[in-house]
């Protein structure tokens, strides 16, 4: 990207002695405030190539609080590209500048088209791409979560030198194209992890066409009833976590895995003196959006 991204560092974290295990956060929230972690790779050789083949508009699909439409607007900026955003839900229309995630896009100069739920699933449709075309003329399209095969070569640089030696190598999951790259980069000898912020094994399939060894699996006990899902347990987790670590958390990604991470070492999946690493993907954005949801139902909020 033309922009110069912060350096992401590798941070230990204090685990009690008796569990027997190293546990490292890669925090890649670090490289920018908004263009962060896994945003910043799946981004970067897109939009390379979106300047390569002389388009000026990005356009793509996501939801309310979407970490990848805060992302796409920011790195449209900073380039001088102009964004489209497809908006799933038109009642969010009248929403915006109550919406921290979507106020920030608009402000970052991104033009929305809000469209019904049921639109939304067609989104992938020949019918659906004519129909965008017709509008917006010649735009480069990224899909939602911005996975692609660019994508999985942005993420393939997530993993350096000095990750080499951990025996695991842990990741949230949501289209499936961060740990793609990630398991690309893993040497054999490390075992990939992913924590899922979805219901379901369905992205065994969508990873599988990306991936290119069979070091992975994923952990599906830590969605909290599926994506953006979050409970009172998981909050305090975070908050705690953040107070005891100095590292914050996003409840939607790392957050849950991080949770996860922490169950399965009380629970001894891991063997005695195993190195594990935590990817950390950004999407700080996203507390102030789920924030909102939690005071409107009385819940603590997230620090």
């Amino acid at each position: 990207m033309e922009f110069k991204p912060e350096l992401s560092v590798n941070q230990s974290v204090v685990i009690n002695s008796k569990h027997r295990v190293e546990l490292v956060v890669k925090r890649e929230d670090l490289i920018h405030p908004i263009v962060s972690g896994n945003k910043y790779h799946k981004l970067k050789f897109n939009l390379e190539e979106a300047i390569k083949r002389n388009f000026n508009t990005i356009l793509t699909f996501g939801g309310a609080y979407s970490n990848h439409i805060a992302a796409v607007a920011k790195a449209g900026r900073i380039y001088g590209l102009k964004t489209i955003g497809i908006i799933r839900g038109e009642e969010l229309r009248d929403h915006v500048a109550t919406n921290p995630t979507l106020q920030f896009a608009h402000q970052s100069g991104m033009q929305f088209e809000f469209v019904s739920r049921e639109m939304y699933r067609k989104k992938n449709t020949e019918e659906f791409i004519t129909t965008i075309n017709s509008k917006f003329g010649e735009v480069y399209i990224l899909p939602e979560g911005g996975t692609n095969t660019l994508a999985v070569e942005g993420c393939e640089g997530i993993l350096t030198d000095e990750d080499k030696d951990f025996d695991y190598v842990c990741c949230p999951v949501g289209t499936g194209g961060t740990i793609s790259g990630v398991i690309n980069c893993s040497k054999p000898s490390q075992q990939v992890l992913g924590f899922p912020a979805l219901k379901g094994s369905f992205l065994k399939e969508d990873i599988s066409k990306f991936a290119n060894k069979e070091n992975w699996k994923l952990i599906l006990d830590y969605h909290f009833g599926g994506y953006a899902k979050i409970n009172t347990s998981l909050i305090s987790f975070i908050n705690q976590f953040k107070k005891e670590q100095n590292i914050p958390l996003d409840p939607v990604y790392t957050g849950k895995m991080m949770y996860g991470i922490f169950d399965l070492i009380e629970k001894g999946y891991f063997s005695q003196n195993a190195k594990i690493l935590a990817i950390h993907t950004g999407g700080l954005q996203g507390i102030d959006g789920m924030n909102l949801k939690l005071k409107a139902k009385g819940w603590p909020l997230l620090d």
